[in-house]
């Protein structure tokens, strides 16, 4: 994800959260503490102990990040999948791709997004 962001020129903090557990707890601590929420949220739905979809419900819920432009990357391209993270507020769904190019290619992407937020939520 770093490498696919630095090769379009992308620099910022990336905070990388391994679980959707403390996923959760990262979001839930945002709403208290004066932190602002992150400019791209980037989930797997299929994260240990919590699952992305949880994640994804707990940034609607927040009063800080209820907002954030949360993107779903996901190696599942099941239509039920896609269309219950859009239910839930999914600002855009993508497919893992399965080659290395065509991950680093995604960096162009979150810098489209990073530089027109609302991207994928009209």
């Amino acid at each position: 994800m770093r490498e696919a962001l630095e090769e379009h020129g992308v620099h910022g903090e990336l905070a990388v959260i391994s679980d959707g557990e403390d996923a959760v707890r990262f979001i839930e601590a945002l709403d208290t503490a004066p932190a602002a929420c992150p400019h791209l949220v980037i989930v797997d739905l299929n994260l240990p102990k919590v699952s992305g979809f949880e994640v994804l419900k707990t940034m609607r819920r927040s009063v800080r990040c209820q907002d954030a432009t949360v993107l779903i990357l996901s190696s599942s391209d099941m239509e039920h999948e896609k269309a219950e993270a859009i239910r839930l507020g999914a600002s855009l769904y993508v497919r893992k791709p399965l080659r290395l190019q065509e991950f680093f290619k995604l960096g162009e992407l979150f810098k489209s997004i990073l530089q027109n937020p609302r991207h994928g939520q009209e």
